[in-house]
């Protein structure tokens, strides 16, 4: 049976009193950046800061707005941060859950093993009576662990295209996935072939993600006779909240890291819209 990806903020706080210390990650992001500033105003106690555009992913360009990190930078980040093989790992953000996901997929990608999202996040901590620190968190540089990129499932734009992947699934908003708005990308629509599974049908009004049988009927469903699926979302962000929640119901979901922001850059690629 696999080992569950989320921590309960109780047993979190039950862990740090007891001397079981993970290596604390603070992701808080947003589409308008990383927080920092938040961070800095009051954290998790002995929580280090990961800024997901710099560290999490590589330069946006041709492969997308959030590409993924090539080894290299994959191990110096794993060292910054202090990561240390056999060591647990507790990502968490602000409680949108998003940019949590994607800290938990890229360091189990580059090969940790023991990384762990803390359900619902900062306000998850807070409800269970957790206490905040401020200012900034230096962190004993490693210098052992190396990155093992490619330790999680992803597909390529050319697998894709060739219909050689499991079922995609579409993470992002319902209305765009439909193409009827467009915020962040030069074109409106979808993969032809994908299924919507918004992310905020995985999630309850706590931010915490739903119980295991509700995610297997929304979630579960879109899988093939294999229990596999492909998610994709805007950029490879979101997109790992379903793989995070595929996991948790035993579902094998593979990530398009370049997601709908790499596919869009060919025009020659085919786009869907509607329903």
């Amino acid at each position: 049976m696999r080992r569950s990806a989320l921590v309960q903020a109780d047993e979190l706080l039950s862990l740090l009193s007891h001397g079981g210390a993970p290596l604390l990650v603070d992701v808080r992001w947003s589409l308008a950046g990383a927080d920092r500033a938040g961070y800095l105003a009051g954290h998790l106690p002995g929580a280090v800061f990961c800024d997901l555009d710099a560290e999490l992913a590589g330069p946006p360009g041709d492969g997308g707005r959030h590409p993924l990190p090539d080894a290299d930078a994959m191990t110096a980040v794993l060292r910054r941060l202090g990561a240390a093989v056999g060591r647990d790992v507790v990502v968490h953000d602000g409680g949108a859950g998003a940019a949590a996901a994607r800290a938990w997929w890229c360091l189990r990608w580059a090969g940790l093993e023991s990384v762990r999202v803390l359900d619902g996040g900062l306000p998850a901590w807070v409800a269970a009576g957790g206490t905040l620190t401020t200012g900034d968190v230096t962190p004993e540089p490693t210098v052992e662990v190396v990155a093992r990129t490619g330790s999680m499932p992803t597909v390529s734009v050319e697998q894709v295209l060739a219909g050689d992947v499991a079922p995609l699934v579409d993470a992002r908003a319902a209305e765009r996935f439909r193409g009827e708005v467009e915020p962040v990308d030069p074109v409106a629509g979808h993969i032809p072939g994908a299924a919507s599974c918004p992310t905020t049908d995985l999630l309850g009004p706590d931010g915490r993600y739903l119980p295991a049988p509700v995610l297997r009927e929304r979630l579960g469903s879109l899988a093939d006779a294999d229990g596999r699926l492909t998610a994709y979302c805007g950029s490879g962000v979101t997109a790992a909240q379903l793989v995070l929640a595929a996991h948790e119901i035993g579902v094998d979901a593979a990530l398009y890291p370049g997601s709908w922001s790499h596919w869009v850059r060919d025009p020659a690629r085919p786009v869907a819209t509607g329903g």
